[in-house]
C-alpha cells in the first residue's frame, strides 16, 4: 500500500510563505502523495488564495482544493476534507510544518508491516523561524499499549505527524469539532473503537512554535476543553473517578491559576524535552 493522501487545511490567519515550506516538504517526499486535499476554511487572503489556485492550475490531478464559504474551524473542515480523500492512507499536516523526506515512506512501511495498525505518528521537533532552531522536542509512547496509558493522562499523537486509515477514521466518526482539541477528542473515540496505534521514535515533522506558544495555552476555555474531555473519558469507564479528578486539578491549577511565565516554564520542563 504506497498510494496516500495528504490532507490539510487554511484559513485567514494562514502564512502564504510558511504554507509554501510545508507543500514544498510534502511534493518532496520519497514516496511522493497521491493526493492532496487542502480545504480553505472561510475566507482567506488574495495572496494565499492565489498561490492555491496556482498549485491546483499546474498540477490539478494532484491537487483537491474544498472551499468552504464561512469559517468552521479545523475539526469540521478537516471531516468535510476527509470525504474528498480518494484513498485509504490519509497522512495529515498543519500548514506551518515541514516534514523530513523520508517520513511518509517511513509510516507507510508500518502499515505494510502490520496490517492491523489504524495510526501511525511520530515524536516532533518544534522550531522558531528556521528549522535549524530546533527549541524543544516532544517524544512520547512507541507501542500500542504504552499509547492507551497515555492517552489516559495527555495527548498520546502529535497531530501533525499522524498517517491513518481512512475506514478506521470514519469508523470512530470522523473528525468533529471539539473546542483546542479535536485532534485528543478524535485519539479518544479511535480508542474506543478498537484501532491499533503506533508512534515512530523520531523526528519525523518540524513543528513552528514562537516564543509565546506556552504562555498561550491557558486560561478558562482550555481548562474546560481538556476538562470536558476527561469528563468523556470517565463517562466511557477508560479513566477511574479519581483519574478524573486528578487530570481536572493539576489544569485547573496549570491554565487557570498559574501566571503565564510559570506556565511556560512547566511545559519546558515537564513536557518537553
Amino acid at each position: 500500500m504506497s498510494e496516500y493522501c495528504f490532507l490539510t487545511s487554511v484559513y485567514k490567519n494562514t502564512k502564504t510563505d510558511e504554507m509554501k515550506l510545508t507543500v514544498e516538504s510534502m511534493e518532496n517526499q520519497t514516496v511522493k502523495p497521491s493526493q492532496i486535499v487542502i480545504v480553505i476554511d472561510g475566507q482567506i487572503p488574495e495572496d494565499l488564495k492565489n498561490y492555491i489556485d496556482d498549485l491546483a492550475g499546474k498540477n490539478p490531478s494532484l491537487y483537491t482544493v474544498v472551499p468552504i464559504e464561512n469559517n468552521v474551524g479545523l475539526g469540521n473542515a478537516l471531516r468535510t476534507g476527509t470525504d474528498y480523500c480518494r484513498y485509504e492512507l490519509i497522512a495529515r499536516m498543519d500548514t506551518d510544518d515541514i516534514c523530513i523526506a523520508e517520513r511518509c515512506e517511513k509510516q507507510l512501511k508500518c502499515f505494510e508491516e502490520d496490517e492491523e495498525l489504524s495510526i501511525v505518528g511520530s515524536d516532533i521537533a518544534e522550531f522558531i523561524g528556521d528549522i535549524s532552531n530546533v527549541v524543544s522536542e516532544r517524544k512520547l509512547p512507541a507501542e500500542h499499549k504504552d499509547i492507551c496509558d497515555y492517552l489516559k493522562k495527555r495527548c498520546p499523537f502529535n497531530h501533525m505527524t499522524v498517517m491513518m486509515k481512512k475506514s478506521e477514521l470514519i469508523k470512530a466518526g470522523g473528525y468533529l469539532p471539539w473546542h483546542y482539541d479535536e485532534d485528543s477528542y478524535l485519539w479518544v473515540r479511535m480508542y474506543l473503537a478498537g484501532c491499533k496505534f503506533k508512534n515512530i521514535p523520531e523526528n519525523l515533522v518540524f513543528a513552528r512554535i514562537d516564543k509565546n506558544t506556552f504562555r498561550r495555552r491557558g486560561g478558562y476555555k482550555y481548562y474546560k476543553s481538556e476538562r470536558d474531555l476527561f469528563k468523556f473519558m470517565k463517562k466511557n469507564k477508560i479513566i477511574t473517578g479519581f483519574q478524573y479528578f486528578k487530570a481536572k486539578t493539576v489544569r485547573f491549577i496549570l491554565y487557570v491559576l498559574m501566571p503565564n511565565g510559570m506556565r511556560q516554564w512547566a511545559f519546558k520542563k515537564f513536557a518537553r524535552k
